[in-house]
């Protein structure tokens, strides 16, 4: 029979982290003196007590290391009970959100997607405003754990590539993945630390530049005011794509930086395809705006490089409606959406080292048919791929188009037009934020749909976030059966 108490008393652990995390709101909303601590005082006890109460009644079952099955269910159970407890303060708070709305804001909040229902941001308690981007914040650092702790052990679309890459050539330096993990967390908080500096030296106010520092660097994308990042308009956009650049790239490689391999990010087949394509991008979005607007170069440039790097990396910022860049644009930004930044960073959506795993595949295969008797075997970064790599990887492509499919269907089922319904469910899928159209494109947001919609929308965040088949897995029978 599975045991579940050690998948329990992490999560237990977690979740009463998370309430002690609602001390920040509580001292942010008595220093703004609008009374409205009490919601974080008696959200931060019942997630403490209840997250607290779970750890205790799983303590007696906790074993050195987890199984596949419970290693499963903790990264799936995490994701959704975090979200849970997360949300308490929207339902308790100023927001008076309904359950549905305050779960999708917890939800995107977690898994950094950056799709909000709320309005008039301006006119909410700093502390509420505090905690989305908390949640983005503590939802980055996450994933990136997840992606390199996790994921590599479960063989999830691919990610297989990486458990010797990142961790038996790299034990010669970190022997313990938790090490990795540690580091892994101290340079995450320097960049959100740095990041808050460089908005301060622009400008902004504290409260400004600590909100946009926590959802910069995790790319979640959360902003305190409607507008997004318009409101600042000018050199923050470009301090802003520099950090979320700096997010995209995989962490690990930052550790084995400082841990005397100084060459480690730059040979990084991810890292080179990930600024390939966004400095390819960049161009062609510049003399696409350059034929089509009236606009100065430089800022051309700004609104390409920042909208371009949000999108890509899916951060979900805007600092301009592309809407009304032509229908070119609008077409390219759905599809630079779904490609994502680098395995092991706080981005979201396919990643780029799937697609150089699928275009190794697609070159081999193309040799295969010119010269039939001879051997091709698809390489990355120089060594053969393995046939599960590729398997898993194919399978990943095939059940995000499967989802994303069914995803849309089922949006347009509960009244949606055809345009909100795919990148709505793109959106969500990909954990991008925005998406296109005049309800929830980049001068919108998701408030306006139904409960129906949202719903859906907040198990495709949650599916998108894990990576798909992390999720789909629990659903087959011989899972439970193992």
């Amino acid at each position: 029979m599975l045991d579940i108490r050690p998948v329990g008393y992490v999560v237990g652990l977690l979740v009463a982290v998370l309430g002690l995390a609602m001390i920040i709101p509580i001292l942010v909303d008595l220093a703004e003196g609008r009374g409205h601590w009490w919601v974080f005082v008696e959200s931060a006890l019942i997630t403490t007590l209840g997250g607290g109460m779970i750890a205790l009644a799983s303590a007696n079952g906790v074993r050195e290391g987890l199984t596949i099955q419970q290693t499963f269910m903790l990264t799936t159970g995490v994701w959704l009970m975090l979200p849970l407890f997360g949300a308490l303060p929207f339902v308790l708070g100023a927001t008076d959100a309904s359950v549905t709305d305050a779960m999708f804001e917890a939800m995107s909040g977690l898994t950094t997607t950056g799709a909000t229902v709320l309005t008039g941001l301006e006119d909410l308690p700093k502390g509420l405003l505090i905690w989305r981007g908390i949640l983005q914040w503590l939802g980055g650092i996450g994933i990136v754990v997840v992606a390199m702790v996790f994921l590599p052990e479960l063989r999830v679309g691919g990610m297989q590539i990486f458990k010797s890459e990142s961790f038996d050539t790299f034990g010669k330096i970190l022997p313990r993945a938790g090490q990795i993990a540690t580091q892994i967390s101290v340079i995450y908080l320097w960049l959100t630390l740095a990041c808050m500096l460089s908005y301060l030296a622009l400008g902004m106010s504290t409260f400004d530049a600590t909100v946009h520092a926590l959802t910069t660097v995790s790319t979640g994308g959360f902003s305190n005011y409607d507008a997004s990042f318009s409101t600042f308009s000018g050199p923050a956009e470009y301090v802003a794509a520099i950090f979320m650049i700096l997010a995209a790239l995989p962490f690990v490689r930052y550790v084995q930086l400082i841990n005397g391999n100084p060459v480690a990010l730059h040979r990084d087949p991810q890292v080179r395809g990930f600024f390939m394509t966004l400095t390819f991008l960049v161009v062609i979005v510049f003399f696409v705006l350059r034929s089509g607007t009236t606009y100065e170069s430089e800022r051309i440039l700004r609104e390409a490089i920042f909208n371009i790097t949000s999108i890509i990396s899916g951060t979900g910022y805007a600092s301009a409606d592309y809407m009304k860049w032509g229908s070119f644009a609008v077409a390219l930004f759905f599809f630079i959406g779904l490609i994502g930044g680098c395995a092991g960073s706080t981005t979201c959506s396919i990643k780029i080292f799937r697609y150089q795993l699928l275009f190794a595949s697609i070159r081999a295969q193309l040799r295969r048919i010119r010269s039939p008797h001879g051997v091709f075997t698809p390489r990355y970064d120089g060594r053969p791929v393995g046939a599960d790599v590729l398997s898993s990887v194919m399978s990943f492509f095939m059940f995000f188009v499967v989802s994303l499919g069914l995803i849309s269907v089922a949006l347009s089922l509960t009244g949606l037009d055809f345009v909100t319904s795919v990148s709505g469910a793109a959106a969500a899928l990909a954990n991008i934020g925005p998406g296109l159209g005049e309800i929830i494109g980049p001068a919108g947001n998701f408030s306006s749909l139904n409960d129906t919609a949202k719903w859906i929308l907040i198990i495709a965040m949650w599916i998108g976030r894990l990576e798909l088949l992390a999720v789909y897995v629990m659903f087959t029978a011989k899972f439970w059966r193992a």
